[in-house]
């Protein structure tokens, strides 16, 4: 609990302690549901945050309850202030009104006469994942000119894509699982969890404007709060009518081909048509700025931008396979007798997921080289209990899957990618490709995942039994929720050695720990390799500017600074504050509003 004269946060698991407190003294800041095995039963814990003098007041006798607490970090800790994080939509609000009343209105009165404003700065958004709307709204709300452009269709539109590619197997290259308003995101889980601090007042205030654009409440209290794509589809739509309403122009199905360089700096792009051939209708659009805020899957935009000679390095990042169980299974293994209660997310007891890291061949190295093939990371990556199998493939020729949830998680299948780390020395057969050498990394097993399937978009899928073993499952397979089809193969010869052992030792670890994880029912499809950028694009940290192209402001997880929808929308924000106030349309610090923001060189958290 975090205590001070105006409050405090405690983390309960005493009933008897929370019987003393009035309901109106507390409210509820965390939720969650420990079902760890060191446990002797799985349960609810509860962060809460108490008004000490609001609690005085109505239970005198709680005071030696108080006064005898002592600060343990991460079960009583004392709040420094009572300033509360709001959405960010009220905080622009209050802005403007106090820079309004600090220096009148912005048309001026001079000699009798009104001075007309001064022209607006344009900025182009490329993109309109969370870090691209993100970073329109605080620029639309401070005063700018902005337009955002996406490739891709707006969610109604995109749906239907979608669907037409699950039915007939139909790949519209730019309205699919990856290209489209909302990002690759949208038809996933939904996960709203982070690792640069939930608690953090800049990821509040993400957090709060979801909720204000539609978002369930329960995501600022659940411990992993996540959405579901039909929440998130009626959010973005929300959210697109009020960048709207601000100005905003938002032109769909536009994609951005070229920039506009002059004397090394960025004056505007080159589009066209996204459903015509490329530089088929090319249109050259000026602006003051450019915000890149494209996905990880904007291949072609990183080969534009090497033409333009801008700073582009390889960085690690993740490939592997997906595996589905029945949900039920993982039920039963993380919650035993409890697993009756889950009822396809309609129950008291939230349907079960887990986390695994794993770190495979730790021991003794002779030198640098050998230590990267033996020390590396596996892990669990985008897990969706109550979810499916999908298809996030852009190329025809080239197959990847993903997971996603609805918002119940009501499916009968549970998975999750099991992923290794990988690194620009697992690159070296593809330097020819230069910065690019990590894309055409994954290209390389989308393709050979493609041929294994035997094309037509089927996935090649082996049981995990056999995977262990190195064997082809000749029996039949599993059933799977992938729509389009799955077809028996030897994903053990897909990727290099060092992946494939680095999997199979993993798996076998895992099965030590949640026993039955190894199953004649666990299905692993391939190929997994979008777990975020392979590459990073060079910024400024104060400015986001980029280091080599003045104007060019790349952000999200496509530049490398993100990975996931709250990351990336956090990335967006604070690169709008910092060019509203290049552009003189903020004066104030934004780390003395949400804090520092993630440090941007190095390993990246996300």
């Amino acid at each position: 609990m975090l205590l001070s004269n105006q409050g405090m946060n405690f983390l309960f698991t005493r009933p008897e302690v929370a019987s003393m407190l009035p309901e109106e003294a507390f409210s509820v800041i965390r939720k969650s549901f420990d079902a760890r095995k060191i446990l002797k039963e799985p349960q609810f814990v509860y962060t809460v945050d108490v008004d000490a003098k609001k609690l005085l007041d109505m239970e005198p006798r709680t005071w030696d309850f108080i006064a005898r607490l002592e600060p343990r970090l991460g079960i009583v800790e004392y709040m420094s202030d009572g300033r509360v994080a709001a959405d960010l939509i009220s905080m622009l609000n209050v802005h403007n009104k106090v820079s309004d009343d600090e220096h009148g209105i912005r048309d001026t009165v001079n000699n009798g006469s009104i001075s007309p404003t001064r022209m607006k700065p344009r900025v182009a958004i490329v993109g309109s994942g969370p870090s691209g709307l993100f970073a329109a709204l605080v620029l639309a709300e401070l005063g700018a000119e902005v337009t955002l452009l996406e490739r891709g269709q707006p969610v109604e539109q995109r749906g239907r894509d979608i669907g037409a590619l699950a039915v007939r197997r139909i790949l519209q290259s730019e309205s699919n699982f990856c290209f489209g308003e909302g990002g690759a995101g949208t038809w996933s889980d939904g996960k709203l969890v982070t690792r640069i601090g939930k608690n953090t007042d800049g990821v509040q205030a993400v957090m709060k404007t979801f909720v204000h654009f539609g978002g369930p409440p329960n995501i600022l209290i659940d411990g992993r709060p996540h959405l579901g794509t039909d929440k998130l589809v009626p959010l973005l739509r929300n959210f697109r009518h009020h960048l709207r309403e601000l100005g905003v122009a938002i032109r769909f199905n536009t994609r951005v081909d070229d920039l506009i360089v002059e004397g090394g700096q960025v004056k505007g792009v080159v589009v066209s048509d996204s459903n015509l051939q490329p530089g088929s209708v090319d249109q050259k659009l000026s602006f003051d700025a450019v915000v890149l805020a494209v996905g990880h899957s904007a291949r072609d935009t990183y080969s534009m931008l090497l033409r333009h000679n801008v700073d582009i390095t390889p960085k690690n990042f993740s490939v592997g396979l997906r595996i589905e169980h029945p949900q039920e299974l993982i039920n039963n293994i993380q919650y035993s007798e409890l697993a009756a209660e889950v009822h396809k997310g309609r129950g008291r007891i939230p349907v079960a997921d887990y986390k695994i890291v794993k770190s495979i061949g730790e021991g003794d190295v002779k030198n640098d080289i050998e230590q990267v093939d033996q020390n590396r990371s596996c892990y669990s990556f985008c897990m969706c209990p109550g979810g499916q199998v999908v298809l996030t493939s852009t190329n025809p020729s080239e197959l990847c899957v993903n997971g996603m949830s609805f918002s119940r998680r009501a499916s009968k299948w549970a998975n999750s990618a099991l992923v290794v780390t990988v690194s620009s020395h697992d690159f070296e057969p593809f330097q020819s490709h230069g910065s690019l050498a990590g894309v055409e990394f994954q290209r390389e097993y989308e393709r050979r995942a493609a041929m294994m399937g035997g094309g037509n978009f089927v996935v090649p899928a082996q049981c995990v039994t056999d995977f262990i073993s190195n064997k082809l499952s000749v029996t039949t397979l599993p059933p799977s929720s992938y729509r389009l089809g799955v077809r028996p193969s030897k994903l053990h010869e897909l990727f290099p050695p060092y992946i494939t052992e680095a999997l199979q030792q993993s798996i076998t670890m895992i099965d030590k720990e949640m026993p039955g994880f190894i199953s004649s029912e666990a299905l692993l499809h391939g190929v997994e390799t979008r777990t975020s950028s392979p590459l990073q694009i060079s910024r400024h940290r104060e400015t986001y500017e980029s280091t080599s192209l003045q104007g060019l402001y790349p952000i999200g997880e496509g530049a490398g600074y993100a990975g996931g929808i709250v990351s990336a929308a956090v990335d967006g924000m604070y690169c709008g504050f910092a060019l509203a106030k290049q552009l003189s349309l903020f004066a104030g610090d934004i780390e003395a509003i949400f804090g520092k923001a993630q440090k941007q060189t190095g390993s990246v958290k996300y």
